[in-house]
Order: C-alpha cells, then sequence, then structure tokens
C-alpha cells in the first residue's frame, strides 16, 4: 500500500544494489521511509528510466549505489552527468544481514537508509582522466608480470627434463639470456620426447619474451603518463613511476573528494587507530584497513629512503637513540611520506607545493 502524500516529505534518496546485467533501486523518502522499488536493465535507456521514475517521488538528495568502482561505474558516470549527487554506499552490515536475510530489494534498501542516515559519505572516484587510464595500464602490466613469472617458473621445471647438453650450456644463464637462447631452439623431430620438450621449451620462451617487450612497454607509457600529469611525485626521492601510479590510481581523477590529509591517511592504512576504553586510556593500533596497495607503495618509498637518504638516515639515528624501534620508526616515516604526498596530489602546479621535510 502507498504512502499517502500528505505524509510524505518531498525529498528522497535512492539507493542502488547493482549487477552486471541489472540494477535494483529503491527510493526512500526522508519521513515516509521506503516507497517503491525498481528494476532497471545496464544500459543508458535503463539509467533514464531509473532517474524519471525517482523524479516522480519528489525532488533526489542523493544517490546511494554499492559497487561505484565496478558494475555501477557506468551509472555512477550517467548519474553525475545529470548533475545528481552520488556516494558509494558501500557493502551492508552483516549483522543486519544476518537478522534480515539478503536479497537485492534488501541490499537497494539498506543503501538508501545508508545514504540518508549520513553512513554513506565516500565520493566515488570519476574514472574519466589520466588516473583512469594509469589504472587501465596498471591491470594489464600486473596480469602480464605474473604471466611472465609464470612462464619462466613453467620453463626452468621442464629444462630440468632437458638433455645433459642443453642443461649444462643454459645452466648459469639470467632469465633474459636463457629465453632468448631457447627461443633459437629448432626441433626437428616432434615425434619424439626429446624433441618435443625442445618445441615445449621454445613456445615458452617465445612467450617469456612477448611478455617481457609488452610490460616495458607499458612501464614506458605508465612513465609517460605520470610525467605529463604529476612530474612533481617523480622528483621525490624514492618514488619512481610504478610507485606514483599506484599513488595516484588510489586518489583518482578527482583528488578534492580527499577532504583532509588525515583522510588521506586513513585511506592507505596509515593512522593510527585509538582502542581505549575506560581502563586504557590513550591507547591505538596498527591500521589493518586502508588501501593496501598504497600502503605498499608508501612503504617500498620509505624503506628505499632509509638505505639511501641522508636526511632519513639521519632521522633513523636520532630515532633509533631515543629508544624507538625499526618498526615504529618505519610508521613514524610513513606518515611523514603520505603527508608529503598528499600535498603533491592535491596540487595544481609544483609551485604551490609544500613539501614536508623530516627533522
Amino acid at each position: 500500500m502507498e504512502t499517502p502524500i500528505n505524509m510524505r516529505s518531498g525529498y528522497v534518496v535512492v539507493g542502488v544494489d547493482t549487477h552486471k546485467h541489472i540494477h535494483v533501486a529503491a527510493v526512500m523518502d526522508s519521513v515516509a521511509g521506503i516507497l517503491d522499488t525498481l528494476t532497471i536493465p545496464t544500459d543508458t535507456p535503463g539509467f533514464a528510466k531509473l532517474t524519471a521514475w525517482a523524479h516522480t517521488y519528489g525532488q533526489i538528495l542523493v544517490f546511494g549505489i554499492e559497487g561505484t568502482g565496478s558494475y555501477g561505474a557506468g551509472l555512477t558516470s550517467y548519474l553525475r552527468r545529470q548533475g545528481h549527487r552520488v556516494v558509494e554506499a558501500g557493502r551492508p552490515d552483516r549483522r543486519l544481514r544476518r537478522m534480515n536475510g539478503k536479497s537485492d530489494t534488501l541490499d537497494a534498501e539498506n543503501a538508501a537508509r545508508a545514504a540518508l542516515a549520513g553512513m554513506a559519505t565516500a565520493t566515488p572516484k570519476t574514472a574519466d582522466g589520466t588516473v583512469e587510464m594509469l589504472r587501465q595500464l596498471k591491470v594489464v602490466h600486473g596480469t602480464a608480470v605474473k604471466d611472465r613469472s609464470a612462464a619462466m617458473i613453467t620453463l626452468k621445471a621442464m629444462l630440468v627434463h632437458a638433455d645433459d647438453q642443453l642443461r649444462a650450456s643454459t645452466n648459469k644463464m639470467t632469465q633474459i639470456k636463457l629465453a632468448r637462447h631457447l627461443s633459437r631452439l629448432r626441433p626437428s623431430d616432434l615425434t619424439t620426447v626429446a624433441g618435443t620438450l625442445r618445441y615445449s621449451l621454445r613456445a615458452l620462451a617465445g612467450r617469456w619474451l612477448f611478455l617481457d617487450a609488452q610490460i616495458k612497454e607499458i612501464e614506458s607509457k605508465i612513465n609517460a603518463l605520470v610525467t605529463e600529469y604529476r612530474p612533481a611525485l617523480l622528483e621525490q626521492f624514492g618514488i619512481g613511476a610504478d610507485t606514483a601510479a599506484e599513488i595516484l590510481i588510489v586518489v583518482g581523477d578527482n583528488p578534492e573528494r580527499i577532504k583532509s590529509e588525515a583522510a588521506f591517511a586513513k585511506l592507505a592504512g596509515i593512522s593510527p587507530i585509538p582502542t581505549g576504553s575506560g581502563q586504557t586510556s590513550g591507547r591505538h593500533r596498527i591500521n589493518h584497513g586502508g588501501h593496501r596497495q598504497l600502503n605498499a607503495a608508501i612503504y617500498r618509498t620509505v624503506i628505499v629512503r632509509m638505505q639511501h637518504h641522508e636526511p632519513t638516515k639521519a632521522y633513523v639515528t636520532r630515532r633509533t637513540a631515543e629508544g624507538k624501534s625499526k618498526r615504529d620508526i618505519i610508521r613514524c616515516l610513513k606518515r611523514y611520506v603520505i603527508r608529503e604526498v598528499y600535498h603533491l596530489v592535491k596540487a595544481q602546479s609544483a609551485a604551490d607545493i609544500p613539501l614536508q621535510k623530516v627533522s
């Protein structure tokens, strides 16, 4: 039964549970609660139908969408172009799922409630600029690196069964030399085990060489994009093109969505989490959340600086003398680096960047 019009505020939020082929939406009035649900296909006519349907219930305050970076990316982009505010609704609370069950309709209603209550506040990435290009290249690069490693592992495992002469001649070769050498094999007879083995080794070597060339080509493109988009990142000690790309991918094409340095540190999993209670006042623990790839990129930067950056080495010496453990020093340095990186990615030009120094 529909809610009477005079009991509604006229202001609604829309929650959307996204899937590959369909989206399920729920419209919720700020006073009357859930009003209706709708299932749409994941194409432009379906998105238009959703917005027109939601407008019939009142003025739309916000769309809360699950999976804005995956199945909901197309809908998120469409709604933004139409001038609507979109927030990432996130996954429903697991305790509520156990109590109330799970369905697409319930997930859409939970997304609407989270958006209305202010529990869902994260601004999705726009995914329409240089950073999205970097993300796509990094995806291809990552899979190519894994496949290259798998090819070399398989090649060496099969090489164990080769004849003595071939094993002896390739015993101390580097990976690139080994792949080049084996790619020049010319098996003459595929009717024997030895001939088939040589053919297999040549095929694996050719695959490794192809992937190696592809990886180097993608790395050059990533370096060119980072250099053009945020050259100041590459000027900092210990930050290479791969690390800079990982940082930028987490930030997104709209860095303004990250409101503060502390928010960026929390996003990276570098901010301490308070664990104090009435009897344990002031205690904190390490943050096990955050984006692990960004955390790893900052960690690599810190390790490089600890080994080769003189100001950082002096800082480590001083903090060690004060009784700090290596683990605690690394945590402190990660916080320094994330502060520096935050200002770099938020700056519009290199001249506006307030660099942070370790002292």
